[in-house]
C-alpha cells in the first residue's frame, strides 16, 4: 500500500510541478516585467478551467470503459502530456503576446488551454484512482502523503526556478521552464508504473453519468449543494491570490523576480508543516475542525498581508505568507478528507469528477475576480497598491462565508439525502 501510496504521490507531484512556473514565475513576468494587464493575464489562467465539466464526462466514463484494461492510467497519462506542452510553450507566447498581440493571444490560448485540459483529464482521473486504491480507512494517510509530496515538490521547484532564472533573462526563463516540464514527465511516467491493476470490465456498479444527472443528484441532497458551494467560495478565496501575491510583492517592496519567486518557496514551507500537523490531528480532532482552523487560518494571513503592504513592512507581509499557507495546508488535507467522504460506491468518478468541477470552477472564478478586481480597483482609485489590497480583502470576506457555510456541512446526513436516479430515470435524462 506504501508503495502505491507514494506513486500517487508521484503523479500529483507531476501536475503541481507544471502549475508553478506558470502561477509562481510566469505572471509576475506578465505582469511587472511586460506590462501586460492583470485582466488579461487573469483570462489566460482562467482559460484552463472552462474545461472542469469535463471532469464530470471523464470521471464517469472511465469508470466504465478501461484503455487496454486500465481505468484510469490513459487518462492520466494524456493529461500530464498535455500539462507538459503547455507549460514549455507558455513563456515563448508570452514574449510573442508583447511583439505581436492577436497572434500571441492565439497562441496563449492554446499554450494555456493544453494545461488546462491536461489538469482536466488528469486530476479527476488520479483523484478517483486514490479513492479506489486507499479504502475508506487508508484515505487520510494517502491524502497526507500525496499532499506532503507535493508541497515538498514545489518548495523544491520554486527555489530551482529562482535559482535558474538569476539573473533574469527571457532565454533563462524559457530554459528553466523546458527543464521543469521534463522533470514532472519523467516523475509522471515513474508514478504509473504498476500503479493501477487491469480490470476486466467496467467498475462493478458504474453506471453511464451525465452532467445533468451530477446536477440533478447534487441539488437533491442539500449537504451536496452546500459542499460543493462551500468548496467553489473557499477555494476561490485561496487560490485567487496565484497570479496576484508576486506582483504585489514586487509593487509594495520592490523584490526582484528571484525574490519573489521566493515567495512560493516559504508559502510551501507553511503548507508543508500544516499538513504534517493534519496528519498527527487527523484521530483526534474531527476533521471540520481542523478545516475550520485552516480557513480561519487563511482569513488571518490575508489581513497580515494587508497589513503588511499598507506599513511597508516586510515583516508582516510574509507572516501572513506563513498565516496563509498553514490555512491552506490544515484546509486541504481536511476537506479533502471530506470530499472523499462525500462519495458513494460504484460513483466515485461521478462524485470526484462533480468535486473537481467546484474546484476548477473556484479557480476560474477566483482568478478572473482578482484580475479584474485588481485592475478596476487601481484604475478607479489611481493606486495599484491599493488595488491588490482591495482583492485580498474581497478574498478574506469570501473566507469568512465560507467558514460559515462549513458549520452546516454533515456527512452523516449527507448518505442519508443523497438519491441516485433510478434507470429509467436517467433514461429520461438522456432525452
Amino acid at each position: 500500500m506504501l508503495r502505491k501510496q507514494i506513486q500517487l504521490g508521484l503523479v500529483h507531484v507531476a501536475v503541481a510541478m507544471t502549475l508553478v512556473p506558470i502561477n509562481s514565475t510566469l505572471n509576475r513576468v506578465m505582469i511587472k516585467e511586460l506590462a501586460i494587464s492583470a485582466t488579461l493575464v487573469a483570462i489566460l489562467a482562467s482559460l484552463p478551467y472552462l474545461f472542469s465539466p469535463l471532469q464530470v464526462a471523464i470521471g464517469s466514463y472511465s469508470d466504465r470503459h478501461p484503455v487496454f484494461g486500465f481505468r484510469r492510467t490513459p487518462y492520466i497519462l494524456l493529461g500530464i502530456i498535455l500539462c507538459v506542452v503547455g507549460v514549455i510553450a507558455s513563456p515563448q507566447v508570452a514574449y510573442l503576446m508583447v511583439e505581436s498581440p492577436i497572434l500571441g493571444m492565439l497562441a496563449a490560448a492554446l499554450a494555456f488551454g493544453a494545461w488546462g485540459m491536461g489538469y482536466n483529464l488528469s486530476a479527476v482521473s488520479y483523484l478517483s484512482l486514490a479513492t479506489e486504491i486507499s479504502g475508506e480507512k487508508a484515505r487520510g494517510r494517502t491524502i497526507a502523503i500525496m499532499w506532503f509530496m507535493m508541497i515538498v515538490s514545489i518548495i523544491i521547484t520554486a527555489i530551482t526556478i529562482s535559482r535558474m532564472i538569476e539573473p533574469y533573462s527571457p532565454q533563462a526563463l524559457e530554459q528553466t521552464f523546458l527543464v521543469v516540464a521534463l522533470a514532472a514527465l519523467s516523475l509522471g511516467i515513474l508514478g504509473l508504473i504498476r500503479l493501477e491493476s487491469r480490470s476486466a470490465g467496467k467498475q462493478p456498479g458504474a453506471d453511464t453519468h451525465t452532467l445533468s444527472e451530477m446536477l440533478r443528484i447534487i441539488r437533491k441532497s442539500p449537504q451536496a449543494t452546500t459542499f460543493f458551494f462551500y468548496l467553489l467560495l473557499l477555494l476561490a478565496a485561496i487560490l485567487g491570490q496565484d497570479i496576484l501575491l508576486e506582483p504585489y510583492a514586487a509593487e509594495a517592496f520592490e523584490m526582484t523576480v528571484q525574490e519573489t519567486t521566493r515567495i512560493t518557496s516559504i508559502w510551501g514551507g507553511s503548507v508543508l508543516l500544516a499538513i504534517l500537523a493534519a496528519g498527527a490531528l487527523e484521530k483526534r480532532v474531527p476533521r471540520k475542525t481542523v478545516a475550520q482552523a485552516g480557513n480561519l487560518g487563511a482569513l488571518a494571513g490575508f489581513l497580515f498581508i494587508i497589513v503588511g503592504g499598507s506599513v511597508a513592512s516586510t515583516a508582516i507581509f510574509y507572516s501572513g505568507v506563513i498565516l496563509l499557507g498553514i490555512g491552506t495546508g490544515l484546509s486541504t488535507v481536511a476537506n479533502l478528507a471530506l470530499m472523499f467522504d462525500l462519495t458513494l460506491p460504484g460513483y466515485v468518478g461521478l462524485f470526484i469528477g462533480a468535486w473537481g468541477v467546484s474546484n476548477a470552477l473556484s479557480r476560474l472564478v477566483g482568478t478572473l475576480m482578482a484580475g479584474i478586481v485588481r485592475d478596476l480597483a487601481t484604475l478607479m482609485t489611481e493606486n495599484a497598491l491599493l488595488g491588490y489590497m482591495i482583492v485580498f480583502g474581497l478574498e478574506a470576506l469570501m473566507l469568512a462565508a465560507a467558514a460559515f457555510m462549513l458549520t452546516r456541512i454533515d456527512t452523516n446526513t449527507f448518505h442519508h439525502q443523497i438519491e441516485i436516479p433510478s434507470v429509467v430515470e436517467r433514461a429520461a435524462l438522456s432525452d
